[in-house]
């Protein structure tokens, strides 16, 4: 087992990464679960994997798990499903010093999140994610949110989680598609900050997703550790450092906002077309090579993800995205700040980006075959 540490001033947690935690769980969890009843959160996806796991392990050590099982989706993450949960965490009588059990991938984990942040002021909460895209991005650094009709992620909260426990046994149950989403979060680590790390993905990332054991706690351990130190030092994305973490999002949030945040472009994929689309505009603007551009949408298509936002078939224009684009959250003073790369590794912050160029680029890449 890898444990990470999140350093932060006063309120410090570990991510512990390895195989078998979740029916390790009181033991992982140990002064955390300090009431008899443990509210637990999940979805009807994850529930009929893991019940029985977590079940087991907390009946066995004296506990009794309440459950509220929610159904799967980005639907979730709405005004009506924190209502409901919010209602039940009442109902169940959970306090300011309980912890709430978050199960399930970055859905449950944003929603989770969010609700222990406003109850009664703010309560604990674990992640316990089981997903490729939650282990190494979600459920560390305390960003909780819902979707509005706006746009993605537009209310929310930073709060952290007391304790993460990325149980490496959850992504044997990832559907194939699933896990090439949550590689997209992966190799973004390399793209923005870490050649070497680009490199061995290149080399590996095939293992990861045919689920090698040894590949996806690497994998997964050095996603973490990135994100960590960049959290460490930039908690509520005030320096710009944090925002580096958003590379795709800005144009991958636009296509998932076009296509109606459904099923049919997964989070993890967006994020993947957004970073091509990022490293060919950084290209573009004459930051990278062309070379160096390819090289990062190879990678995205050897993980079995789309590197042509033409692949999507979507009825609309370059404007109609920026429109979408818009709506981020990352707006401030009328300007949209876009993640770019002046190398593979190294990510910076434009803040002095024309609208009207992206515009025109993603024109040509909505037609491009």
């Amino acid at each position: 087992m890898a444990v990470i540490p999140v350093e932060l001033a006063g309120r410090g947690y570990q991510v512990r990464v390895g195989a078998g935690l979740l029916a390790d769980l009181p033991a992982q969890c140990g002064a955390l679960l300090r009431k008899r009843a443990v509210p637990i959160v999940t979805d009807a996806n994850v529930a009929a994997h893991w019940r029985e796991t977590v079940d087991a392990a907390l009946n066995g050590a004296g506990f009794a798990p309440r459950w509220l099982v929610l159904e799967p989706g980005e639907s979730a993450k709405s005004w009506g499903t924190l209502e409901r949960l919010m209602d039940w965490l009442l109902a169940e009588e959970v306090e300011r010093g309980d912890h709430v059990l978050a199960l399930g991938g970055g859905v449950i984990g944003d929603l989770t999140g969010f609700a222990a942040a406003i109850l009664k002021r703010g309560c604990g909460f674990v992640q316990l994610p089981t997903t490729l895209l939650a282990q190494v991005d979600s459920s560390v650094g305390g960003k909780t949110a819902i979707n509005t009709a706006a746009g993605k992620n537009l209310v929310g909260a930073f709060h952290q989680p007391s304790l993460v426990l990325a149980d490496l046994g959850t992504l044997d149950t990832l559907p194939a598609r699933e896990m090439g989403a949550g590689y997209a979060e992966v190799i973004k680590y390399g793209i923005l900050g870490d050649p070497a790390f680009f490199a061995w993905c290149e080399a590996n990332g095939p293992a990861v997703l045919a689920g090698d054991r040894a590949a996806q706690e690497y994998a997964v351990t050095e996603s973490v550790r990135a994100k960590a130190r960049v959290v460490a030092e930039d908690e509520r994305e005030t320096t710009g450092m944090r925002a580096l973490l958003n590379l795709g999002h800005t144009f991958g949030h636009a296509l998932e906002a076009h296509t109606g945040f459904s099923d049919r472009l997964l989070h993890g994929e967006a994020v993947a077309l957004g970073m091509v689309l990022a490293a060919r505009y950084s290209a573009r603007r004459g930051y990278i090579s062309a070379a160096d551009a390819g090289r990062i949408a190879a990678s995205i298509a050897s993980a079995g993800l789309s590197s042509e936002v033409s692949a999507l078939g979507l009825n609309c224009d370059g404007a109609t995205l920026v429109a979408h684009m818009l709506h981020d959250k990352k707006m401030d003073a009328g300007t949209l700040p876009f993640v770019l790369l002046h190398g593979i590794g190294t990510a910076f912050l434009d803040k002095a980006v024309s609208l009207e160029d992206v515009a025109a680029f993603l024109e040509i890449e909505l037609r491009a075959h």
